[in-house]
């Protein structure tokens, strides 16, 4: 970070302040209150959407909301946003891990802890330590437990602060997920707009001692580096984010994902690929109106994966207008159903297989009396959520994943690929 934080303020729903931590001396807690006003200043203005706010008085602002909480930074130095920005979401994490949940009513019955998390997560205003687990090694929420005089972990004076020593299993295992969100935007003429594929690599961990882990995925820069044939079996991955974990000098050097992994869940890398997608479900909606008190609408869903593959819990949310009523619905697999609160019709089809096609017709009546100032009606996109599980659309596979300790036990490590809708909208009415 490229400046340091003078203050952090937890603000209410109302701009009062909670709890504030000043670090550095060179702001007051009024700082707060000319933060607010300014927020007001701003509502309805586009810039509000900013989640920084800059005053006249050489004073920056960054702040995040979360329920009813504001967390606020205020700072007379040239700070990096970002960092910032990622501190304030770890300080969310770590208030749920102790809290359950975030929220004004939560703050005030643990002043104490909070105290104490503000001191030991950033010194005179730089970051510090701000995993969760870690933290609640040596800050406990229990006051018969904080009686105990405790000694720091080993993870705080250790080069790897996101695991302590000692961790012991009677059964060691790796679990890794590979999830894909695939985002498609089709306009009326069937045309692609924007794709893209975001990816994470999620890891559960439950491994006893320092396990050293090696991740080996069918990168295509490692395989051409080392002389394999990478013919339609290689994918080119895009923003690769990694966990603090992840030794990048190896990966720069060679591409070798190694990392001591944290204990418990994580997400170990995530990923974006900008290729053209094949729209996975592929949906039309044809409208008629049969006179101005009656609309049917025929909905055709179609699998454009392989027939190995199923889909679960598809959802189709085809828009219908806001003064429909009297629905009559049938579908040639699975059922559907009016939501009048979010001016749709909503078809649920559990499993849905690859090279399938499925229908659905509706019917409803409208208004037979309408305004003659009547405002046009906005077109709404037909929105689809889906599962794939054993698939990913990338491409992307494990080829391996090793697991190091010095007592030289045997890891379990498993290995599932999961595909899921994200923004998935088709204007193909």
């Amino acid at each position: 970070m490229a400046g340091a934080v003078s203050a952090l303020f937890l603000l209410d729903i109302k701009g009062r302040v909670l709890v504030w931590r000043d670090y550095r001396g060179d702001v007051t807690a009024l700082q707060a209150e000319r933060f607010f006003t300014k927020l007001l200043d701003k509502e309805g203005d586009a810039e509000v959407h900013s989640p920084v706010v800059h005053d006249g008085a050489g004073v920056s602002y960054t702040f995040i909301q979360h329920n009813n909480v504001f967390l606020l930074t205020a700072s007379r130095q040239n700070c990096n946003a970002a960092s910032i920005l990622l501190f304030l979401h770890r300080l969310v994490d770590v208030f749920k891990h102790y809290f359950e949940e975030l929220e004004e009513e939560s703050l005030r019955d643990n002043f104490v802890v909070v105290y104490e998390l503000l001191d030991e997560m950033m010194d005179f205003g730089y970051p510090q330590y701000t995993e969760a687990t870690i933290l609640s090694e040596f800050i406990k929420t229990d006051a018969y437990r904080m009686e105990v005089t405790q000694r720091p972990p080993m993870a705080v004076t250790n080069a790897v602060s996101w695991r302590s020593e000692g961790i012991r299993y009677k059964k060691n295992e790796v679990f890794l997920d590979v999830v894909e969100s695939v985002n498609i935007l089709v306009n009326s003429n069937g045309q692609i707009v924007r794709s893209d594929i975001i990816g994470a690599l999620k890891m559960r961990t439950f491994l006893s001692g320092m396990p050293e882990c090696k991740l080996g995925l069918n990168d295509r820069v490692l395989l051409e580096a080392q002389g394999r044939a990478t013919k339609g079996k290689a994918i080119d991955l895009d923003d690769i984010k990694f966990h603090q974990c992840v030794r990048l000098t190896r990966f720069e050097n060679d591409r070798t994902i190694s990392f001591v992994p944290p204990d418990g869940a994580f997400d170990l890398m995530t990923y974006r690929l900008t290729t053209q997608v094949k729209p996975l479900i592929w949906v039309e909606a044809q409208v008629e109106k049969h006179s101005r008190s009656r609309i049917e609408i025929t909905v055709k869903a179609r699998s454009q994966y392989k027939e190995r593959s199923t889909g679960t819990n598809v959802e189709i949310e085809v828009p219908v207008p806001y003064d429909a009523t009297n629905p009559n619905i049938r579908t040639s697999m699975g059922s559907a159903s009016y939501a009048p609160e979010r001016d749709a019709m909503v078809w649920k089809i559990k499993s849905f297989p690859g090279g399938k096609e499925y229908m659905c017709r509706a019917e409803f009546s409208l208004p037979s009396i309408t305004s003659e100032e009547a405002t046009p009606e906005k077109k709404a996109p037909i929105r689809v959520k889906f599962e794939i599980p054993y698939f990913t659309v990338s491409g992307i596979q494990v080829r391996y994943l090793k697991v190091i300790e010095k007592s030289g036990y045997q890891a379990l490590p498993w290995v599932r690929y999961i595909t899921m809708a994200g923004e998935y909208e088709l204007r193909l009415i």
